[in-house]
């Protein structure tokens, strides 16, 4: 199952996984979504349709994304972005970079709610 990989991403996305990460997806990745620290397994940067998402756990078909300063400009690309990946069944979260800076206790318990139910849902608890 390739959870529609694109390939002509790879380079793009590996170059946001290590020249332009935001400090809030840092902080995200090393305290909670790397080495299975929330029970599944999440990728950075991850290509998929036209589009590179912060965060995938394939597994799950959840997507985690950190909305920084740059999306206040971008809101109908965003929105047509995560209808599109929803449309084919993704379950899209999203997080303001203040949040996962100022509030992560808050935004961790969401990330685990949220697995906790797409895991009921698919009947993998």
């Amino acid at each position: 199952m390739n959870n529609h990989y694109n390939p002509n991403l790879k380079m793009y996305a590996r170059e946001l996984r290590t020249e332009t990460v935001s400090r809030a997806e840092k902080y995200l990745w090393k305290a909670g979504l790397r080495s299975n620290q929330m029970g599944v397994k999440f990728k950075r940067q991850r290509p998929i349709l036209n589009f590179i998402v912060d965060f995938f756990c394939a597994e799950l078909k959840l997507i985690i994304e950190v909305d920084g300063n740059s999306h206040i400009s971008k809101g109908n690309y965003d929105s047509y972005r995560q209808k599109e990946l929803e449309e084919h069944g993704y379950t899209v979260v999203r997080f303001c970079e203040g949040d996962v800076l100022n509030n992560f206790s808050e935004v961790n318990t969401k990330i685990r709610h949220v697995i906790f139910s797409l895991k009921k849902e698919m009947n993998l608890d």
